[in-house]
């Protein structure tokens, strides 16, 4: 032991440093629920020196020590969100970096979401007039929600399900399609329903009346192409009109539909679950009566989100003075774009003349100390993000490092007399439980220790830091599982009583009320709640949330609304009852904000439709809410257009195509005008790009890499968003022997404003065309002139067969097959060989200058030892890889026979 201290503190058992590594992350999208008790943040990392932790959100430092709301867990940078009504200002993107002196590792992106209560609009709806036997479309527009959420159409005065069948089906849009209508359709209480699972919500359409006199025209949408994720559902849906109600057809052209294909609603909806590529093609739906037919088509893409075709190697331990390849090879459809980082900042933050970034790699030359730190790669497309953290460590004199440590750990295996215990340790511990009061409880908790210790082991129960329970083993073994019974006499809280409101204000209140008996489980929260008797009387609403020894709580209030109050008690078992309810309190009218959520968008080139989110009814703070929205060019106009409108969206027609405006919305009722708005800047509808990329270059690297240029197309060109440029390859011969190969083209997607790329997997000794366009959020640009350019001679792939043959006392006669590419005019080979006994002897080499032979006789080998013989092809580049064949000589013709059994 005293020879292990020493071990211990001496100079050759060096401490060693460590760059930060995650371990454990919250990752993807975190929404809020409302019956979530609070939401964690994660992120834990290892590292020596011990990482720090710091957070961004949405790009911007996010300091959680500063907020009194946040739990904060201290050995990590991990804290807690608690659900209460302040959790809106929390929304955004979130992301993790832990540091230390050697660098920063980064985690993955989350997202916080706080949804909204989902609302139809109110609107008045006149009634739908057609004539028997007419097509109709009732529309239900449902509001966006969290998923998964669920539509029906019901009767309003009786609440039935609308019957469907082959003439009467929902869409998946939630429209209610009739082929043709009957006398009996009706009726004026038709209502679309939207439920939400997860928030536990139903909202109601107001009712819609069906009559039948003037006749009207479906005229149905349609999509020409439908692009999927692999893995998820696709679902192509097909409503047709007539008289008599056609059947609906389903075709996939050229081959038979998939085997996961279903068939539902009556023959209008065609689902495949978890895609793949096979389930890419064309597809028809063709409707027949006895009239006659109509078809649709419909073109199905399969795109799949990143996934990594060679991730970096996530340590890499070099020395001062060598060169150092972190490769990231992501594969996906779209082709995802690479992202370099280093401790968390872009890459481009570093300028150094030592770095040298290939799109998928990045080469540091002649590494020094200060290039020590994690660096990061994300593959993104439009399906997924993939980040990996690569550590590297450069060092001074690592040899001898490594060989100081590992004499120490040797050293330390022989020392005699020492003596190793397994830790003891609680391998299950009892979990939290919820009991009703009079039930029986049981708590479990399975323990481990050294075998040795078995007898000095103790169990001890302790209930509010007092122990309840001791328990000493008597041959115990390895692991017991050791269980704890109780009675229990707890129950829900009773109801809080005495509600009283204070502090009244035009928009806000205080609520105080007195605990009742918590029946032996302590309170842990309030829930105060609200009804008003206008717009929904007797449905009671969440409002906020309070620690179980809080007594009161501000409200915040909307205007022109009839208020009270209850109050229920939570504790470990469940909820209390209601308690009675508060006297009510009216709030005073008038607007309190605008709307939110302002869109700004151009589906066609010469027109801009602006939406926005209306208020809620409560919002309304009294009668005739009506929106003003005013518009004007941006820097050119002096004067607001301006237009009065009850419902939520506007198309401004005849514009110019793709010009910025600023926009502006503002709420109005009887009692007057919400604060002055907030301007929002928006462009006008796109159009193809006019102009293709000039002064295209290309500069062969080598036979199968190209760098390619561009000079970027002028803003007035580009007519809208810029969304990148495309490159477009095609090999059109080979020079080997001047035969024209057929146009098979390539492309790869460059986003954003970039004016170069690299091209990789071109063909050697080949002649290559090449063009680039540019493309918006409209579509493609029309494409360069083509250039034209020819990749060198590459080295031969590796010859696909060797084989010995003919062994003789001092010879071998070695047979071989041609590369399948020579990727150039071929020269010859190289042999080489070597004896392979107790050691490896020296490496002899023969060149063989006869492309055409397939076989060679090797001479003057010595008896009794074995070879390993290599065969490379060669062109005038250079000799590529090589394959390996072992051989031997007659007088071991036994071993031979042994070494190939």
């Amino acid at each position: 032991m005293t020879i292990l201290m020493a071990l211990l503190s001496c100079d050759l058992f060096p401490v060693v440093e460590q760059l930060p590594t995650i371990t454990a992350q919250t990752s993807g999208s975190l929404i809020a629920l409302p019956y979530d008790e609070n939401f964690l943040f994660k992120c834990d990392a290892k590292g020596n020196p011990r990482p720090t932790y710091r957070w961004t959100k949405d790009g911007m430092d996010f300091d959680s020590h500063k907020d009194s709301r946040l739990i904060i867990e201290e050995s990590s940078g991990t804290f807690l969100l608690p659900n209460t009504k302040e959790k809106t200002k929390y929304q955004g993107k979130y992301r993790c970096y832990a540091s230390n002196k050697l660098g920063t590792a980064i985690s993955e992106e989350s997202e916080f979401i706080v949804p909204m209560v989902p609302k139809f609009p109110k609107e008045k709806t006149e009634p739908v007039v057609v004539t028997e036997g007419d097509s109709v479309v009732l529309e239900c527009n449902p509001p966006q929600g969290i998923p998964p959420w669920q539509l029906y159409w019901m009767t309003n005065g009786n609440l039935r399900h609308i019957e469907q069948n082959e003439r009467v089906s929902m869409g998946l849009n939630g429209n209610l399609y009739f082929s043709n209508t009957l006398v009996s359709d009706s009726r004026d209480d038709y209502c679309c329903f939207a439920s939400f699972s997860r928030i536990r919500t139903i909202v109601q359409k107001p009712r819609l009346v069906l009559r039948k006199r003037k006749p009207s025209i479906l005229v149905p949408s349609s999509h020409s192409t439908t692009y999927i994720k692999k893995g998820e559902e696709l679902e192509l849906e097909c409503i047709a009109e007539g008289l008599p109600t056609p059947g609906v057809e389903w075709i996939k052209m050229l081959e038979n539909l998939p085997t996961r294909t279903q068939i539902k609603n009556y023959g209008k909806l065609l689902t495949i679950s978890n895609v793949t590529d096979q389930v890419e093609g064309t597809y028809m739906c063709k409707a027949k009566n006895d009239l006659g037919e109509a078809e649709h088509h419909f073109q199905v893409v399969v795109e799949e989100p990143p996934s990594w075709q060679e991730e970096p190697v996530k340590s890499q331990l070099a020395e001062i003075g060598s060169d150092i390849h972190i490769k990231c090879s992501a594969r996906g459809k779209p082709q995802p774009t690479i992202t370099w980082k280093r401790n968390g900042q872009p890459l481009d933050d570093f300028p150094s003349t030592n770095y040298k970034v290939l799109d998928d790699r990045i080469i540091i030359l002649r590494a020094e100390q200060r290039d020590t730190a994690v660096y990061q790669c994300e593959a993104s497309n439009r399906h997924g993000t993939l980040l990996v953290n690569a550590n590297v460590l450069v060092m001074s004199e690592l040899a001898t490092f490594l060989n100081q440590k590992a004499f120490c750990f040797l050293v330390i295996i022989e020392t005699k007399g020492l003596l190793l215990i397994d830790s003891t340790r609680i391998v299950e511990p009892p979990q939290d439980m919820k009991v009703k009061r009079g039930s029986m409880a049981e708590l479990e908790c399975q323990v481990e220790c050294d075998p040795t210790l078995r007898r000095e082991l103790e169990i001890l129960w302790m209930k509010d830091g007092m122990n309840i329970l001791s328990n000493f083993s008597e041959g115990w073994v390895n692991s017991c599982l050791w269980c704890l019974c109780l009675k229990c006499d707890t129950d829900v809280p009773a109801p809080p009583v005495q509600l009283t409101l204070s502090e009244l204000k035009d928009r806000s209140v205080r609520l105080q009320w007195v605990a009742a008996s918590d029946h032996n489980s302590p309170i842990t929260e309030f829930i105060i709640q609200y009804e008003e008797n206008h717009w929904e009387p007797e449905k009671w609403k969440e409002i906020i949330r309070v620690a179980g020894s809080q007594f009161s709580a501000p409200l915040t209030l909307y205007g022109h609304i009839n208020y009270q109050f209850r109050v229920i008690a939570v504790n470990a078992i469940g909820r209390s009852h209601p308690s009675m309810p508060s006297k009510r309190y009216k709030t005073p009218p008038s607007p309190d904000r605008n709307p939110e959520n302002i869109k700004i968008e151009g589906h066609l080139p010469h027109q801009m439709d602006i939406s926005w989110e209306p208020l809620l009814p409560v919002e309304h703070n009294g009668p005739g809410l009506e929106y003003k929205l005013s518009y004007r060019l941006l820097g050119v106009e002096d004067s607001w257009k301006e237009q009065m409108m009850k419902r939520h969206s506007f198309v401004v027609r005849d514009t110019q195509t793709f010009v910025p405006y600023e926009v502006k919305i503002q709420a109005f009722n009887s009692h007057g005008w919400a604060p002055e708005p907030r301007v929002v800047t928006g462009y006008s509808g796109e159009d193809l790009p006019l102009a293709a990329p000039e002064d295209i270059s290309v500069e062969v690297l080598n036979s199968t890499l190209l760098r390619v240029s561009w000079s970027p197309v002028p803003q007035t060109a580009l007519r809208g968003h810029l969304g990148g440029y495309t490159v477009h390859w095609w090999q059109t011969q080979s020079l080997l022997n001047s035969k024209r190969i057929p146009s098979e083209r390539q492309s790869l997607t460059i986003p954003g404003n970039r004016s170069h790329t690299m091209v990789p997997g071109l063909k050697p000794f080949s002649e290559y065309s090449l063009t680039v366009n540019i493309f918006n959020r409209r579509g493609n640009g029309p494409s360069s002139s083509p250039i034209s350019f020819t990749t060198p001679q590459g080295v031969p792939e590796q010859p696909p067969i060797l084989r010995a043959t003919n062994f003789q006392k001092d010879s071998i006669t070695l047979v071989w097959a041609p590369p399948h590419e020579t990727n150039g005019f071929l020269t010859g080979y190289l042999l080489q060989y070597q004896t392979v006994n107790e050691t490896l002897g020296e490496l002899k080499s023969v060149n063989i200058n006869a492309p055409d032979t397939t076989q060679w006789v090797l001479r003057d080998l010595q008896d009794d030892n074995w070879y390993k013989f290599y065969l490379s092809a060669c062109t005038q580049v250079g000799c590529g890889s090589a394959i390996s064949e072992e051989g031997g000589t007659i007088s071991e013709a036994c071993k031979c026979a042994q070494k190939q059994l």
